[in-house]
């Protein structure tokens, strides 16, 4: 069993923040792959289905998002799983908008819903890191990542997300180089050629063909003469 944790902020203000990507994540796959309803349990919103061969279990902790750990873990518990058994979707300011990461354990990078989980479950889970970008200056952070995604930023943010739906198989299989493909193929799809080759020019019609010299004049002086003044 996987565990497909997306992290934010519970409630209806917080819901198209950058710091809710991950439960944007988590909709559009219980969306697009027929899971069960959500429902609350663990501190948080839990879906329950499969992704190919895995039967999956989607979480939304609502202890918000320096507390998620709390949520993560009870899960986890419940159901024996160990941190290789979970996938953690979040924002990424260290990383431009629309592009994106997988990475097996490392740090938290001050990112206080991966602080709480290394906390309460350790380091050694997945995390899919989606950009967000970064406003220019540190103390900017805060306020940026609690403020929704501007409209113009659907142009990037519905291919992301539908790519993570259409990889989320190979990702809960483990399978993190074809995940990555399915979102690449979303987010920066091969350009088709617009260009045509130039046709050859078209062969010559038949029966048509250079016109000839004029004939040479054979008359002689004389009747050149006559004929002049006939």
């Amino acid at each position: 069993m996987r565990l497909l944790v997306g992290l934010g902020n519970p409630g209806a203000k917080y819901a198209r923040n950058r710091h809710n990507i991950g439960f944007m994540a988590l909709d559009r796959i219980a969306a697009d792959h027929g899971f069960a309803p959500w429902r609350a349990k663990f501190q948080g919103q839990i879906s329950e289905g499969r992704l190919g061969s895995e039967k999956v279990l989607l979480l939304k902790p609502e202890t918000y998002m320096n507390k998620s750990g709390h949520s993560v873990q009870a899960a986890a518990q419940f159901y024996k799983l160990d941190p290789a058994d979970i996938i953690v979707l979040h924002d990424e300011i260290d990383l431009a908008p629309a592009k994106f990461k997988v990475k097996q354990g490392g740090g938290h990078a001050g990112h206080n819903g991966l602080r709480s989980l290394h906390a309460n479950i350790g380091d050694g889970y997945t995390r899919v890191r989606l950009g967000v970008g970064h406003p220019g200056r540190k103390e900017l952070v805060p306020t940026y990542v609690l403020k929704d995604f501007p409209k113009a930023d659907d142009a990037w943010l519905e291919p992301l997300l539908t790519g993570i739906s259409n990889g989320a198989a190979s990702l809960a299989e483990g399978d993190h180089g074809r995940f990555m493909n399915a979102v690449a193929l979303q987010v920066a799809p091969p350009r088709s050629s617009t260009s045509q080759p130039k046709a050859p020019p078209p062969p010559a019609e038949a029966g048509l063909a250079e016109p000839d010299e004029a004939p040479a004049d054979a008359r002689s002086p004389l009747q050149k003469l006559v004929d002049r003044f006939r």
